[in-house]
């Protein structure tokens, strides 16, 4: 009869066991957050950013690629998160995607900008410090997160893009490469990085709100022509004076800009179908136009920046 209840006692013992240390796991699984809603403090104001930690996040050491994503005029974090399918390629690629948020306006749509120089809206006519905020998120994200800050990447969308130029001209001590879609660089100040700046630009022929061609566009603003923008950029980067055409037809035309300094290069999408949107991703509203279906942004953006580091 000792012998059962000891043995009994001992069954209970290790079932108990079993439940509270798999409680603890369930418990310590909890806690590891993939997603952050985080909210910075600059300049008296509240700015708001999404964090997303790829899986595998908590299991390992390795220090991350940091890939900062800017939304256009009227976008948002959670809007490039879903319909440029971003964060399905940092889960799937292994880097960490951070999605800041513009300003919101005073009026009744409340829509979000950024301050890009000499555009956009009520960012830059409340002279807002975009580049002021990135930076402090960025100095946030390194101190408190997993962040090879050699790796750190910008990419944009229209407005955001314009913004992701201006950060390429004014951080470029902490960004190993940029890439935009659907826009123009409307710098506040003659271009002046110190040192070159890979960068991949995707456009369309068909984009009629920032024309590829120049001219006046979405807000009655005036967009220089993208060929005197990476005419500049090549002339700063060290790059060779005349583009080579690697590939033209009914789809896109590709050029890129070859010989920069430290093996930089300007490589550019002129895609054939599709507007002001993001190529391979989703109509951003009823109103928007449609993507292009030719070449899918997000995967060549990742392809490009992934051949890049800070020195």
């Amino acid at each position: 009869m000792y012998k059962l209840m000891t043995n009994v006692f001992n069954t209970i013992l290790t079932i108990i066991s079993l439940f509270v240390f798999t409680s603890c796991d369930k418990q310590s699984d909890q806690e590891k957050t993939y997603r952050i809603n985080g909210t910075l403090t600059v300049d008296g104001r509240a700015r708001t950013y999404l964090l997303n930690l790829p899986p595998g996040y908590y299991e390992s050491d390795t220090m991350l690629p940091l890939v900062i994503g800017l939304h256009g005029t009227g976008g948002s974090a959670t809007q490039f998160e879903h319909d440029y399918s971003f964060t399905d390629k940092a889960n799937s690629a292994g880097f960490i995607a951070v999605y800041p948020e513009g300003v919101r306006s005073t009026g009744i749509l409340g829509l979000r900008t950024w301050n890009a120089g000499t555009c956009c809206d009520f960012a830059l006519e409340q002279g807002i410090d975009d580049v002021k905020y990135i930076r402090t998120l960025l100095d946030k994200l390194v101190t408190s997160y997993k962040v090879n800050a050699k790796r750190v990447y910008v990419t944009g969308m229209s407005n955001g893009g314009m913004l992701t130029y201006r950060l390429a001209s004014e951080m470029p001590d902490r960004i190993a490469a940029v890439a935009v879609v659907s826009c123009s660089m409307m710098l506040p100040a003659p271009l002046a990085p110190s040192r070159p700046m890979p960068i991949l630009h995707i456009h369309s022929t068909l984009d009629t709100k920032i024309p590829y061609v120049g001219g006046i566009g979405i807000g009655g603003y005036y967009f220089p022509p993208v060929d005197s923008v990476h005419r500049v950029w090549a002339q700063h980067n060290g790059c060779a004076t005349t583009p080579t055409i690697l590939t033209d037809d009914n789809r896109y035309q590709l050029t890129e800009w070859p010989g920069c300094g430290t093996g930089a290069v300007i490589r550019r999408y002129l895609t054939r179908d599709g507007g002001h949107a993001w190529p391979g991703g989703l109509k951003s509203n009823r109103r928007g136009d449609e993507p292009s279906t030719v070449i899918n942004a997000t995967d060549l953006i990742w392809d490009f920046f992934k051949g890049y580091s800070l020195p």
